[in-house]
């Protein structure tokens, strides 16, 4: 039986690196898969690049650009996980957009039928609000992923309905506006999480604006782990090729952080 996403919450708080798949290349985005996991990683999110991702800041967005413009397509990503699913069985989940999965073959149903038979353990959609996530959620159980469900600081009496709904663990978007890292998160993460908790038992993890240790020990004191994209992102945009072993330090440092939250 393999991982699933709640096993990333086994031992203490998570650590949850984001990598956008093709950027520099699949070959090092592979690499930096286990690179992550070696350094402590409990879960690893992959992004599938679309070309007009809406939830991303700048970074982000130019890494979804260089991703398609060097020919990054899903089945090529799908390939890639297969590889990687030879090698080892950490909990991963897609991080993509509506537009990616419904145009994906025949559609829904056949991109999330594929991402199982891959091996992969779950999907976050961060364009598909609660209300409208059916079509995505059916088949998701169907073929065993987890649908990840996001709440951000103005979902209010909104949290506990999506809680209840919610599978794997609950994103927490610690910021308003789009990912990317921020200098100070104010947002009252701990009242987010209890909310949670009041309606299911399940892990919440923070995500958006993260980039420091203290930062993510502070978001883990708070929750049950700490999500990056944005950082990480940025040192694969500085080295290129040369990035793996900037990030697996970098996501070292971040699970150090957040084992002492």
């Amino acid at each position: 039986m393999s991982k699933k996403v709640i096993d990333a919450f086994a031992n203490g708080k998570a650590f949850i690196p984001f990598i956008t798949c093709g950027d520099p290349s699949l070959d090092i985005t592979e690499q930096l898969v286990y690179a992550c996991e070696e350094a402590g990683a409990d879960l690893i999110e992959l992004g599938i690049p679309f070309s007009d991702p809406t939830a991303e800041g700048p970074v982000i967005q130019a890494a979804n650009i260089r991703a398609l413009a060097g020919g990054v397509t899903t089945d090529k990503i799908f390939a890639m996980v297969e590889r990687i699913r030879q090698k080892t069985d950490i909990p991963m989940v897609f991080m993509t957009y509506a537009n990616v999965v419904f145009s994906y073959g025949k559609g829904t149903e056949d991109f999330i039928q594929k991402a199982s038979a891959i091996g992969m353990n779950g999907l976050i959609l961060p364009d598909v609000p609660f209300e409208e996530k059916e079509e995505f959620d059916a088949p998701c159980k169907k073929y065993g992923l987890d649908l990840i469900s996001l709440i951000a600081p103005t979902s209010h009496e909104r949290i506990k309905m999506i809680a209840k709904e919610a599978g794997g663990f609950v994103y927490c978007v610690s910021s308003l506006g789009v990912t990317g890292t921020r200098t100070e998160i104010t947002t009252d993460i701990g009242a987010m999480v209890k909310l949670v908790k009041e309606a299911k038992d399940i892990p919440c993890a923070v995500g958006f604006g993260i980039s420091t240790p203290e930062q993510a020990k502070k978001m883990a004191s708070q929750s049950d782990g700490a999500i990056v994209g944005s950082a990480i992102v940025k040192l694969c945009a500085a080295y290129g090729a040369e990035c793996v072993p900037k990030v697996k330090e970098y996501v070292k440092s971040m699970k150090e952080a957040v084992r002492e939250a």
